[in-house]
């Protein structure tokens, strides 16, 4: 496994590190918004008017900058609120996701006929590109593994909880197929986080929310190719005795 240091992203001329995360945290926001509406009984009327308000408020964001950033930006937008999307229909179901489907609708009707070309083209490159705004990725995959884990932890229900463990754990699998150099790092910042939360919140410390949270851990170790195990357990450790020794020294 290789363990160097980043190779630099590609876009980092067009989109800066602190915009990749500001678009991942927006996406989050979004598809939470976009979620919950298409969960809640309304009219139609008010439904669609819900969803333009949320689209006009991302599409405003994504037009503060020039022209080149403004395509790059809703592409990031609609790249992490479909990985939303994607993950929630696995383990919730496609029920509640009316609201992000319409989103997605309005946030592609700005892109002009002229540019679609272009959107295609930056798709592509984040999406085969490993370092291709990297940073937007670990960001989005951090919030999204946690909140799944999240839920895991809070339900009471044993199928529903072993539903969204399973759900987790091949999303985490399968972004060393979609990440092969890459994706282990994004594992190990998501398995130090849990540690960390586990270790300052006493979370997942008994009952169903341990034996789910243990699987989870044992799932990974067992499944994951041996290179990434190794690169990905020693990183989310280090990371782990990090927090701890800066624990210690913030109470000294």
């Amino acid at each position: 496994m290789n363990t160097s240091p980043l190779p630099p992203d590609p876009l980092t001329a067009q989109i800066a590190r602190d915009t990749q995360l500001q678009a991942a945290r927006l996406a989050q926001e979004a598809f939470a918004t976009a979620f919950r509406l298409g969960a809640e009984a309304h009219s139609d009327e008010q439904f669609r008017a819900s969803i333009a308000q949320l689209a006009s408020h991302l599409n405003k964001w994504a037009g503060m900058a020039n022209a080149e950033e403004q395509i790059l930006r809703r592409v990031l937008l609609l790249t992490g609120i479909d990985q939303w999307g994607l993950a929630y229909s696995q383990v919730f179901g496609g029920a509640a996701l009316g609201g992000i489907t319409a989103l997605i609708g309005a946030l592609r009707e700005p892109i002009r006929i002229e540019d679609e070309a272009h959107s295609q083209e930056l798709f592509e490159t984040v999406r085969s590109d490993e370092a291709a705004a990297f940073d937007f990725k670990v960001e989005l995959r951090r919030a999204l593994h946690l909140a799944l884990w999240h839920s895991m932890i809070a339900s009471e229900d044993r199928d529903e909880a072993f539903a969204i463990l399973q759900a987790l754990g091949g999303m985490m699998l399968a972004l060393i197929r979609e990440m092969p150099s890459l994706g282990w790092r994004l594992i190990a910042d998501t398995l130090a986080l849990i540690q960390i939360r586990c270790l300052s919140h006493a979370l997942a410390s008994q009952g169903l929310a341990r034996e789910t949270t243990t699987e989870l851990f044992g799932a990974l170790a067992r499944d994951l190719p041996e290179n990434v195990r190794q690169a990905a357990l020693q990183a989310a450790a280090e990371a782990v005795l990090a927090w701890q020794q800066a624990q210690r020294g913030m109470t000294h």
